[in-house]
């Protein structure tokens, strides 16, 4: 499990790296399409969310808690809080939903 992080991480950055090099190398003068901008900004993130979703819906010991972390830190950044603040709220929201779930069932 631990090697399939690593070999996450090495794509990811492969990939990101790639994507950007490419239209730099393949084009001498600078890009001016807000498209193709646009579009070279956001692939590293969402190389990323791809490939960390799966990982945070079978992190912890239920799919429930996992689903309450990944709210909370989907609203916690959409509010514009610093990644600190979302990894803390996510963390929160899992401890207290794993302490509470075995009391539902």
């Amino acid at each position: 499990m631990e090697h399939n992080i690593y070999l996450y991480i090495l794509v990811m950055a492969g990939v990101t790296y790639l994507i950007r090099l490419l239209p730099l190398v393949l084009s001498k003068k600078e890009i001016t399409n807000i498209h193709v901008k646009s579009f070279l900004y956001y692939v590293p993130y969402a190389c990323l969310a791809a490939m960390t979703f799966p990982a945070i819906l079978h992190s912890t010991a239920s799919i429930y808690s996992a689903l309450a972390g990944l709210i909370v830190a989907v609203i916690a950044a959409y509010k514009g809080k610093s990644l600190l603040t979302v990894a803390l709220l996510a963390c929160a929201a899992v401890f207290i939903s794993e302490r509470i779930l075995p009391f539902l069932h």
